[in-house]
């Protein structure tokens, strides 16, 4: 079994930061990518920011400037921080990793169920 779990998320004025956090547990062989994905209400899910395992990062225009990932692989962990928060940023908050476990020959997509961050204006 394999589990992501966010915490970080919260209620922050326009102009603040929160930093997010996603840690990675169970029956783990290896991490490959892992992304950050947020919804907003009546939106769909899209990708904010990706992290590969060698740690090349990619953003979307709509954060690349204010937002980072980064990732601790000994702890199996990603974060993102996200600074000069807008209302617009306002949205739950999901991480994604693509994870191998012990035995399978590839790897899979997981998904954490999400943190809700609120930027009032």
């Amino acid at each position: 079994q394999v589990q992501l779990v966010e915490s970080g998320g919260g209620l922050v004025q326009a102009g603040g930061s929160l930093r997010l956090s996603c840690a990675a547990s169970g029956s783990i062989f290896s991490i490959d990518a892992m992304d950050w994905y947020r919804q907003a209400p009546g939106k769909q899910r899209e990708l904010v920011t990706s992290i590969t395992g060698g740690g090349i990062t990619n953003y979307a225009v709509s954060v690349k400037g204010r937002f980072t990932i980064s990732r601790d692989n000994a702890k199996n962990t990603v974060y993102l921080q996200m600074n000069s928060l807008k209302p617009e940023d306002t949205a739950v908050y999901y991480c994604n990793a693509v994870i191998k476990r012990p035995g399978e020959p590839y790897g899979r997509d997981y998904w954490g169920k999400g943190t809700l961050v609120t930027v009032s204006s």
